[in-house]
């Protein structure tokens, strides 16, 4: 451990920061966000003689005490750099440079003049990308899909991030994203298929012949496979129609990416057809929201990491091609950083050979097109061209951790040498913003009715009734259009347990908490809808779900029911809400920091390198000072192992230049999951940051994570 004092400059201020060694770039940078209001991934930190101060080694090495401090967004045209000379020296550059030259001399004599094998190879899918335009085809693709349940995850999780106004070009993004990912859950993946006659296992026996009916969806190969258990013979054509892959939803990755582009194509997307000759196939979509193409795979599920393939997977591409209706692309140098090495392995043609046979390719496809039309697209491949080039001279962005190739079968993917890390995370995540405000409401509203209903001295199996059967009711409202959400419950059923004008009573405190309200249908009926805002709803009621469940597990346990088995851990009226976090590293995309306040089961915050160490801040907004009185933890759903065992809590009242020891826990045990531990804080001292250093995990040895299902502070009263 070890302690520095740093005079920031920023503009016309100086600022004193100390700053822990141990604690890292990431921490200085939340520091000095909390001084300049400049978010860390918008920082740009210069130590002596202009020096970029990029990672914790810059700074170990950093002499002077004196640092610079530049806002990306406000430099000056003059003091302004491109990426890629902030990226590289002007040494490192040149040496780049002549090695793309020299590789691409020695190329000339190295590659053959197969413009015909070139052609064949790739003409075949310029034909295929018309079939994503038949309406027949989009129509089909869009009916199997669950629109509503999409458009509302989409909407949530823009909301989560603070943005409940999205602009069209947001939601479009959002729902390109929750489409890639219900790809990923409905579509299979066959290593080998099933028997047809008894479901067991089968083994390879070579191809067959494929029949007519096979045939008319494009199955020129079929495979053929021998049951292990009985002497039943299955089929497998590999369907080249992605009408037909609509329908069975299962293949290897030509069927994922076919199907999936097909999908992007329905809903209105500019899409992208992307083949790699290294044997495997992708989609890309223009994104309105980024303005430019965006990488999506969606066998793995994961989106915008063209580098997946040569960091992740360790391939060695060569050729990589982009088809969709208005032309071919070669995109190679948007998934490389290793042009030279590239370059050398593209043997086939030579580049102006194969530029020729792509310009050529494009200009049949747009032959239909209007002038203006045409002017648009060429505009367009004008930026892209640029685009790629200067993002092929960008570095690595070595906080992302890609992981090797998870689809398919472990002995298949060793055989291709694509077997990495098992996850995508981010070891600098950004700062992210909690929306949580709707947590204390819910559990409010829902322990006052409890406190209520045991200060009328109800029995405890009629209040597990009411809650039961709030319980149904939640899960009728989630299974309900989201926009117009709707749902019923008899009166008759909560009066066998309580007299009609309490029942009404409680059920209408319940719904209120979740933007809901009751209406009086005729007869012994109450209808439940929508009061306010559906996307406040939606992030309610998983919430209220989990509350509900959370309840009745825990009167249920306990033997002296009544007012005080109640008044904790269930009432949360001075849980802090509405802060930001930072984070040490996180899983991308469901395991990120703000998961650990989102209040729900269904979630954790999960650091990939975290079981010898992890940290989270915690900030409060808009400067607020609190104290805390107490902290809950809950384990996350799975992977005990990766429960958190040993922690010091830590807060500071000056951005967190200084921190101060509140807490310290050793030796934790969470012996179930979603099990909540509650911890007291004895040290009164009011803050504006909070931080949890997690040291240890329940396992250590065997295991590389740590995870956390919930954390909730709560401060004193004022």
């Amino acid at each position: 451990m070890g302690a520095r004092k740093f005079f920031v400059h920023h503009n016309d201020s100086e600022f004193e920061v100390d700053y822990d060694t141990e604690d890292g770039l990431e921490v200085l940078k939340f520091q000095l966000f909390s001084l300049t209001s400049i978010p860390p991934d918008e920082q740009q930190i210069r130590g002596g003689e202009d020096q970029f101060i990029n990672d914790d080694s810059d700074l170990d090495r950093l002499v002077a005490d004196s640092l610079r401090l530049l806002s990306i967004q406000d430099q000056q045209p003059e003091c302004a750099s491109s990426a890629v000379d902030l990226a590289k020296s002007d040494e490192e550059l040149a040496r780049m440079l002549q090695a793309e030259e020299e590789a691409l001399f020695f190329q000339q004599f190295r590659a053959g003049e197969n413009r015909e094998e070139f052609d064949q190879r790739i003409r075949p899918y310029v034909r295929q990308v018309l079939m994503y335009e038949d309406q027949n085809r989009q129509e089909a693709a869009r009916k199997s899909v669950p629109l509503n349940e999409l458009e509302e995850k989409a909407l949530v999780s823009l909301a989560k991030e603070g943005n409940f106004k999205p602009s069209k070009v947001e939601e479009e993004h959002a729902f390109l994203l929750q489409l890639l990912f219900w790809f990923k859950r409905s579509f299979s993946w066959v290593n080998a298929p099933t028997c047809d006659g008894c479901g067991g296992r089968t083994s390879a026996m070579g191809m067959g012949a494929p029949l007519p009916s096979e045939i008319q969806f494009g199955a020129s190969r079929v495979e053929l496979y021998r049951c292990n258990v009985c002497p039943g013979l299955s089929r497998f054509p590999r369907y080249n129609d992605p009408l037909k892959l609509v329908e069975t939803r299962k293949g290897r990755c030509g069927e994922w990416a076919n199907c999936f582009t097909l999908y992007c194509r329905a809903f209105g997307y500019e899409s992208r057809l992307i083949l790699g000759f290294t044997d495997h196939v992708w989609t890309e979509c223009f994104s309105n929201m980024l303005g430019r193409w965006m990488h999506l795979d969606p066998c793995e599920g994961i989106f915008d990491n063209p580098l997946l393939y040569e960091k992740g997977w360790k391939k060695n591409l060569n050729y990589i091609i982009a088809f969709s209706k208005d032309g071919v692309h070669d995109v190679t140098k948007r998934y490389t950083r290793k042009w030279p090495e590239v370059v050398s392995r593209r043997i086939l043609v030579t580049e102006s050979t194969s530029s020729s046979v792509l310009s050529s390719m494009t200009k049949e496809c747009r032959k239909s097109l209007s002038h203006e039309e045409v002017s648009m697209l060429e505009s367009r491949d004008r930026k892209e061209l640029e685009e790629l080039e200067q993002e092929l001279h960008l570095p690595e962005d070595a906080c992302i951790s890609l992981p090797g190739r998870q689809s398919g079968a472990q002995e298949w993917r060793i055989a291709r040498s694509e077997l990495g890390s098992d996850s995508l995370s981010s070891l600098s995540c950004p700062i992210r913003i909690c929306v949580d405000h709707h947590i204390k409401r819910i559990y409010n509203a829902f322990s006052l009715v409890l406190l209520q209903l045991a200060n009328a001295a109800c029995p405890k199996a009629e209040i597990v009734g009411i809650l039961k059967i709030l319980k149904k009711l939640i899960l009728d409202l989630r299974s309900s259009p989201f926009k117009v959400r709707r749902a019923s419950f008899d009166t008759k059923l909560a009066g066998s347990l309580l007299p009609s004008d309490q029942s009404m009573h409680v059920m209408t405190k319940a719904v209120a908490a979740l933007s809901l309200k009751c209406e009086q249908d005729t007869g012994e009926r109450v209808n439940i809808c929508l009061a306010g805002d559906p996307v406040e709803t939606s992030i309610s009621l998983p919430v209220a779900f989990d509350v509900l469940e959370e309840l009745i597990d825990s009167i249920n346990s306990c033997d002296d029911f009544g007012r005080e088995p109640l008044s904790r851990p269930l009432l949360k009226f001075n849980r802090i809400t509405s802060g930001s976090m930072l984070a040490s590293g996180e899983e991308l995309p469901f395991g990120i920091a703000s998961s650990a306040f989102d209040g729900t089961r269904s979630s954790k915050w999960e650091e990939p390198n975290g079981a010898k160490g992890c940290w989270i801040i915690y900030k409060l907004l808009n400067g607020q000072r609190r104290t805390l009185e107490a902290y809950e933890l809950m384990s996350a759903n799975d992977a005990p192992e990766r429960d958190p065992k040993e922690w010091i809590l830590e807060g500071s009242e000056d951005g967190g230049q200084n921190w101060t020891q509140l807490d310290k826990q050793t030796a934790q045990l969470f012996e179930k999951r979603f099990e909540r531990k509650m911890y007291q804080v004895n040290v009164s001292k009011q803050s504006n940051m909070f931080r949890f250093r997690f040291l240890t995990v329940r396992d250590g040895e065997t295991n590389s994570r740590f995870q956390i299902g919930g954390i909730d502070l709560y401060g004193k009263a004022s």
